[in-house]
């Protein structure tokens, strides 16, 4: 960088408006009126030589000039926030129905949402928040906060803190507020910063030459939003990582103790109740539901009672996990079950799953049906054969928990929780090497061969209750807290304070120069001149903005 050398000796980088040791105007300087011995300053960074306003730019002084323009910063953030709209007009997969989840999710977006939500997917809209180029977007407003924030600060810091109170004359009268006092006395000036200490000024003084300052921190209150608005930058692109945050969705059945997804099998739950009540409007009470909900019924609570344990022999492999107690909640909607770092919340539930199904066998030509035994299928964890105590032996052979007919005609399983069971046994009588098989299920009982001797039926049949749960482990949200806070901390910085300076130069012929800038609040700078000069020679200063309007 070229440097540009002022009258007074100062030698200032290039791009300086104001001179850094005497104020005087270089170069490049905006004025308001038209008037050239009355053009007020332009006092933006104190005229401080910004590197994106170098002329000579290298590739890096580009990429740099190019983040450090506010216009840049605002176009990012708003092709977030449309990019954003865009993440709202359809659910995002997290918030679509589990069943959905695990067959297909493009299915689930066409059929509810027609060729739009088969649209929306394909675009990747599904998960905007944690896509690549998202991310991306939310990394260049980083980028672009912290270069406009240094491009802004470094030069305004060194420009404040090597400040000297003698300024040039040309600086001091094209000040917004200006006065000249002829004939004042080292009295009047004594007594003027007497009074400028009792308001709180801060005095530097340089060879009679006089600085009265204060508020100078609130001038980092932008600069302070800027980092608070980083690290919720920061946190925001975290929360992508597995590291920082985890969301996992489990069905729970009741009755069942089982890991805990996240949790590398330290924790683990059990669910000893599903509660779903209901309003009855007429009696004003609420009722625990049996069953599924009728149309005019109004679910009040869902609940689920559950018990969360700590294995602690967790880093044993291959050894059955010794559970404790830690914590015994009733996870609500709005009543998450918290502990260590995870919170669970109630997100789902469905009603009467099949828990376990029971059958007898009987002879075909047995016109009584009476049992020749019978055996209980756990259609949560079946077994591959079962021994009855009449020498009977039932093997099952194919297990289909959520049973459907394909394109093919051939049967399969559509998820794999128990919504529609169906079962291929294959029966073997006592003493027989060769068995007989049957296709059995809700409503279905077909024998392969139509020679069975055996006839498999349904006996008895056992539902439950399982719950959704949603297990989240956010390691961000301290960030999010202390990112918001410090934000808050730069907006009250840069409100209720003010930057507030008065230069005081004495000329060789006893004339006194008054002048005074802030940065908001010109009436209390005002105030406080009058205040000060009160019982002094000094002039008031006046307001040449309000004079040239």
């Amino acid at each position: 960088m070229s440097k540009i050398k002022c009258e007074c000796g100062h030698v200032n980088p290039e791009g300086t408006v104001l001179c850094e040791a005497c104020g005087k105007p270089v170069e490049g300087n905006q004025f308001i009126d038209g008037n050239d011995n009355k053009k007020l300053l332009n006092m933006r960074y104190d005229g401080s030589a910004r590197r994106s306003q170098i002329h000579q730019k290298s590739i890096i002084d580009k990429i740099w000039s190019f983040f450090s323009s506010v216009k840049v910063g605002v176009w990012l953030i708003v092709l977030a926030l449309i990019a954003s709209i865009f993440g709202t007009i359809l659910p995002q997969e997290q918030f679509i129905p589990q069943d959905a989840v695990s067959r297909d999710p493009a299915i689930f977006y066409e059929e509810t949402y027609g060729i739009f939500g088969l649209m929306y997917y394909q675009l990747g809209f599904h998960h905007m928040y944690s896509s690549v180029w998202f991310i991306t977007l939310i990394a260049l407003i980083g980028i672009s906060l912290v270069i406009a924030s240094l491009d802004r600060f470094v030069p305004l810091y060194r420009a404040l803190k090597n400040q000297k109170p003698k300024k040039h004359k040309k600086f001091l009268s094209r000040q917004r507020l200006y006065s000249e006092s002829p004939d004042v006395t080292d009295a009047d000036v004594d007594k003027l910063v007497k009074s400028l200490r009792k308001s709180r000024y801060k005095i530097t003084e340089e060879n009679g030459h006089i600085l009265a300052e204060k508020g100078r921190f609130s001038r980092w209150g932008p600069y302070v939003n800027h980092i608070g608005l980083i690290i919720i930058l920061i946190a925001a692109i975290l929360r992508t990582t597995p590291l920082m945050f985890t969301e996992e969705y489990m069905w729970v059945r009741e009755g069942e103790t089982r890991s805990i997804p996240g949790t590398d099998n330290q924790y683990y739950i059990e669910n000893q109740d599903f509660i779903m009540e209901t309003y009855d409007e007429e009696e004003g009470q609420e009722s625990e539901a049996e069953g599924p909900l009728d149309e005019e019924e109004i679910a009040s609570n869902f609940q689920t009672d559950v018990v969360i344990y700590e294995a602690q022999n967790a880093d044993v492999v291959g050894a059955e996990p010794d559970l404790e107690p830690i914590l015994e909640e009733s996870i609500q909607m709005n009543n998450p079950a918290k502990f260590d770092r995870y919170t669970l919340y109630q997100q789902g539930f469905q009603q009467d799953e099949f828990d376990s199904m029971t059958f007898y066998i009987h002879e075909n030509a047995d016109e009584d049906e009476e049992s020749l035994g019978s055996f209980t299928i756990d259609l949560t964890n079946p077994e591959s054969v079962y021994e009855l105590d009449n020498g009977f032996e039932v093997e099952l052979t194919n297990y289909y928990p959520d049973y459907v007919m394909t394109e093919e005609g051939e049967p399969a399983s559509e998820t794999n929780f128990p919504r529609n069971p169906a079962f291929v046994v294959t029966v073997y009588p006592p003493g027989s090497d060769e068995g007989e098989v049957s296709f059995l299920g809700i409503g279905m009982n077909i024998d392969a061969t139509g020679e069975n001797q055996y006839n498999v039926a349904i006996d008895d049949v056992e539902f439950r209750d399982v719950s959704g749960i949603t297990v989240s482990s956010d390691r961000t949200l301290p960030l999010f807290f202390a990112g918001a806070m410090i934000f808050m901390v730069g907006v009250i910085q840069g409100m209720y304070w003010q930057h507030r300076r008065i230069w005081i130069n004495k000329q060789t012929d006893d004339t006194l120069l008054l002048a005074s800038h802030t940065n908001k609040n010109w009436y209390g700078v005002k105030r406080d001149i009058e205040k000060a000069i009160e019982d002094t020679n000094v002039t008031m200063v006046e307001d040449q903005q309000e004079l040239d309007e």
